[in-house]
């Protein structure tokens, strides 16, 4: 089993940056893809990125493509959310999750369903 912890989020103002962190558990971190998924009051969880087991692969929804940057580092059990020109829209919780298959391909980074295991959530709030 994985265990995910999230850490990083907080309140900031439109514009401005955050990095969200994503710690995981145990031995086999790399034989995990890895994803970000963001849920705002009322609304439904939502596809935000995902990175493959090596990282050599990243998927992004639209709405984040250009501001936002996931990283991974396996030797550290980590992936990491690099979050710029942050919008209000952008205030959610923010949830990490691992995949045990590996992600190729965007269909199935945005899958919910294909995410084995979550972190119980970070919250981002953005002013305006």
């Amino acid at each position: 089993q994985v265990q995910l912890v999230e850490s990083g989020g907080g309140l900031v103002q439109a514009g401005g940056s955050l990095t969200l962190s994503c710690a995981a558990s145990g031995r086999t971190f790399s034989s995990y893809a890895m994803g970000w998924f963001r849920q705002a009051p009322g609304k439904e969880r939502e596809f935000v990125a995902a990175i493959s087991r090596s990282g050599g692969d990243t998927y992004y929804a639209d709405s984040v493509k250009g501001r936002f940057t996931l990283l991974r580092d396996n030797a550290k059990n980590t992936v990491f959310l690099q979050m710029n020109s942050l919008k209000p829209e952008d205030t959610a919780v923010y949830y990490c999750a691992a995949d045990s298959s590996d992600i190729r391909r965007l269909t199935t980074a945005r899958r919910i369903y294909n995410y084995d295991y979550w972190g119980q959530g970070t919250q981002v709030t953005v002013s305006s």
